[in-house]
């Protein structure tokens, strides 16, 4: 836990003397309290952070004006706001910030033929969870000055947490543009809570211990990481199998590989997270499809199967056929001649998204094996496929087989 510095910030001194007077809780007490308050409720960290972002507001903005939010427009709405934690809720004079680990204890190798699902997404869903946690915070300290009111959010409202835990000295943004903890590197969920008491605020953390390492940069398959620190979001595999509604582009499907719902690569690879500790919570246990992701399961569930699958996870936001696209395309990665009857049954799909995908797929999958039943699969879809942009990728994969030269089968061979 970020260690509460007397006086980190010449505001809170006055604050001091007139609490004091009107006899309530100082801004240094009610620090403290609330930051013991976060640890005692299940939180790994808890620091205290001013309303005001400055530069880290600017430097949000360019890279929203460069376009890398790709299709998260929620993320360019009311851009003012996030600048100052008072232009969200007026009442704001500080928040509290907290991290609570994810990283679960139990884990199975990657095998053949399974997806890989982000570890943040193998148990259950976080968001109003730590949210219920935050709101038991603001009761304890409104026991102890009960005018106290807060705001709580996770991931919910217009707010820079990652840029608020730097100045509450919870940690740095490393090049991957994750925050890290010394102590529990990058797998943990951020939350805050804005206060309408002056609170004593931590020291930012203005150093920075990434060093000359560049292995998340060096080792990202998208190459998302255009600057240290700076994610395209448009290319990196979270955004493509998670937040992108349409079609993953051609160019990047080859590189998401078994990626099925996020991505750890970044993570996997950054030193600060070889030994750290594992998440306290069960609510973050695996659940058995993230402890056995079998590609060929995923793609024969229909839309109840996965919800049935899956509800509770945050694996939902990427909702069945964003779920299935990714699916296919890592079958089409990773496949071999048993992935084409599965994919030549996604061609008949019901979701245009899934067709499209499973017709790229079925040419890379028959490519690699040199498989001449894809190759049929795809001209009989052609005969009867109406939605313009899956003749597209239709047609598309029946060039790549052109560029081939395999014995002619039929379909009883």
């Amino acid at each position: 836990m970020a260690d509460a510095r007397p006086n980190a910030h010449p505001e809170n001194r006055g604050a001091e003397s007139a609490h004091a007077a009107e006899g309530r809780m100082s801004a240094g007490e009610l620090s403290r309290a609330v930051k013991k308050s976060a640890l005692a409720h299940g939180f790994d960290l808890a620091a205290v952070a001013p309303p005001g972002l400055g530069e880290a507001h600017t430097r949000y903005m360019e890279w929203i004006e460069r376009g890398y939010a790709g299709e998260m427009s929620y993320l360019s709405r009311n851009p003012y706001v996030r600048g100052d934690l008072r232009r969200l809720w007026p009442e704001t004079r500080a928040a509290l910030v907290v991290a609570m680990q994810y990283k679960p204890e139990r884990e199975t190798p990657h095998a053949e033929g399974q997806g890989k699902i982000a570890r943040y997404a193998h148990g259950g869903d976080y968001h109003k969870f730590m949210k219920k946690r935050l709101i038991r915070v603001l009761r304890d300290l409104k026991e102890l000055d009960p005018g106290v009111e807060g705001r709580s959010y996770v991931d919910t409202g217009p707010l820079l947490e990652r840029d608020l835990a730097v100045l509450a000295g919870l940690g740095w943004k490393g090049k991957n543009s994750l925050l890290l903890s010394r102590r529990l590197g990058s797998y943990f969920f951020l939350g805050c809570l804005l206060l309408n008491r002056a609170l004593e605020a931590d020291e930012p953390f203005y150093e920075e211990h990434c060093g000359t390492c560049t292995r998340c940069i060096d080792d990202c398959p998208t190459d998302a990481i255009v600057a240290p620190g700076v994610v395209d979001a448009r290319r990196c595999i979270s955004y493509l199998t998670i937040e992108l509604r349409g079609p993953i582009p051609r160019e990047l499907r080859a590189p998401v590989g078994a990626h099925v719902f996020g991505c750890d690569i970044c993570q996997e690879v950054c030193p600060w997270n070889d030994d750290v500790p594992h998440a306290r919570e069960p609510r973050f246990d695996p659940r058995p499809a993230a402890l056995d992701p079998q590609l060929h399961a995923f793609a024969a569930m229909d839309e109840r199967q996965f919800q049935k699958a899956f509800r509770g996870t945050p694996v939902m936001r990427a909702r069945y056929g964003g779920f299935l696209r990714n699916v296919i395309v890592a079958i089409g990665n990773t496949g071999g001649a048993e992935s084409i009857a599965t994919l030549a049954r996604a061609l008949e799909h019901r979701e245009p998204l899934a067709r499209g995908h499973a017709a790229w797929a079925l040419a890379r999958v028959g490519k690699r094996i040199r498989n001449e039943r894809a190759r049929l699969a795809l001209e009989a879809r052609l005969e009867v496929e109406r939605d313009a942009w899956v003749r597209e990728e239709i047609e598309l994969a029946l060039g790549e087989f052109a560029l081939m030269s395999l014995p002619v089968l039929g379909w009883d061979d």
